[in-house]
């Protein structure tokens, strides 16, 4: 199969998909985008090709977008590969690349014991606050002079304004962290 006639197939496989999870019928779809049941139904197995209008009536009708329906499918929008940075002792897995609302980022982090290299004693201060659930290990929350350990299966909360670090308490752990725009900048693009 060719790549449009792939592309082609998961647009009417998203088309199906749609009008089922909102139990409608072919009745119900073809009433709202003003087709006919029968054209919707040749729509669906392929036995119509789709036309522009119809694809944009569709779209319309399903409360979603052209772009949405035509969305390319590769493994790029599935794998998330980990990100890691010796220097600083971690690894990122980005879980929501951008999809996150509000404009947070969500992220899964691997916490060496010892980040390695100058300037990693430092505290961070930013606007906002952060988010953090401890997934495996032991963390030590630094904020400011006090330094908070927070285990597997706890939470913390906090404002960034206070100089803060997160770094492993008595070997590796893994968290899963929320950050606001500033936060990201500062944690997942630092400066060199």
């Amino acid at each position: 199969m060719t790549q449009e006639g792939d592309l082609d197939a998961v647009v009417r496989m998203r088309i199906r998909s749609l009008r089922q999870a909102r139990g409608w019928s072919l009745d119900n779809l073809a009433e709202r985008a003003h087709l006919s049941p029968s054209g919707l139904s040749r729509i669906e197995t392929g036995r119509q090709r789709l036309s522009l209008d119809q694809l944009a009536s569709l779209a319309d009708a399903l409360g979603t977008s052209i772009d949405q329906l035509v969305e390319k499918v590769n493994d790029e929008d599935v794998v998330i590969r980990p990100e890691r940075d010796e220097r600083r002792g971690l690894t990122t897995w980005l879980l929501s690349r951008g999809s996150a609302p509000a404009g947070v980022t969500v992220a899964k982090m691997r916490i060496t014991e010892e980040p390695q290299g100058p300037g990693n004693d430092e505290l961070g201060v930013h606007p906002g606050k952060e988010w953090f659930t401890v997934l495996s290990g032991t963390v030590a929350l630094i904020l400011g002079e006090r330094a908070i350990r927070v285990e597997t299966g706890q939470a913390a909360e906090f404002s960034t304004m206070t100089p803060h670090a997160i770094r492993a308490h008595g070997g590796p752990a893994e968290i899963l962290v929320i950050l606001d725009n500033d936060g990201q900048r500062t944690h997942l693009h630092p400066s060199t």
